[in-house]
């Protein structure tokens, strides 16, 4: 069993099966099979040092990029691509590249509902939900629709810029959203799964 402690949630693969759970159900868990984790989440990741059957995979990554504070999910993302660029759209969008199996850097970007919160501090009548089906190739012509295309249409210019003719690969809740704007995208929603799998592999820990 895989498990991906992330900020808000924890995302869960067991025999191609994925599904996540609370940060408060899963503090509650027990684990009979062997567990390994990466993890975000500090005070989550105290509470795994203390369980039976769980081994933390974060050691074991041999990365090479010389970014500072690089997170354990997005090291197992790209750990999976050799060159393109990985977007993880999830609570906050991260955004890396790689080429030739380097990581020349990132950069990260908050998600859709954290922009859809910002609006909504700034004024009640600015708290609408996002419309996923917002046409991007014309002005709105209603508040909600103008919020909607303020928050999307942005994202989308900086990929673009930054994707140009590579390869863009999605993973998050919101990637598969993120991915129908771009001809050569791929949507992965286990990326960060098959980094851990690949190093689980490489340092042979599932002989221990």
């Amino acid at each position: 069993m895989l498990c991906d402690i992330g900020n808000t949630t924890v995302d869960c693969y067991h025999d191609g099966k994925m599904w996540n759970v609370s940060h408060n159900a899963f503090r509650e868990l027990s684990f009979k099979e062997k567990v390994y984790y990466i993890s975000v989440n500090e005070a989550l990741s105290v509470t795994m040092e203390h369980k039976k059957n769980v081994c933390n995979l974060e050691p074991y990554f041999e990365f090479d990029t010389i970014y500072q504070g690089l997170g354990i999910d997005r090291i197992a993302a790209c750990s999976t691509i050799t060159d393109g660029i990985i977007v993880d759209a999830g609570s906050a969008i991260t955004v890396d590249i790689m080429s030739g199996g380097v990581h020349l850097g990132g950069f990260i970007l908050p998600g859709l509902e954290a922009y859809a919160r910002a609006y909504g501090s700034i004024s009640p009548r600015l708290n609408a939900a996002l419309n996923p089906s917002i046409a991007l190739d014309a002005l709105p012509q209603k508040t909600s629709d103008a919020i909607s295309y303020g928050v999307v249409k942005p994202i989308i210019l900086v990929l673009e810029a930054t994707c140009k003719d590579k390869k863009i690969f999605f993973a998050g809740g919101d990637g598969k959203f993120f991915s129908k704007y771009f001809q050569n995208a791929f949507f992965d929603r286990s990326l960060v799964f098959r980094g851990m799998l690949k190093v689980i592999k490489e340092a042979h820990l599932e002989e221990l």
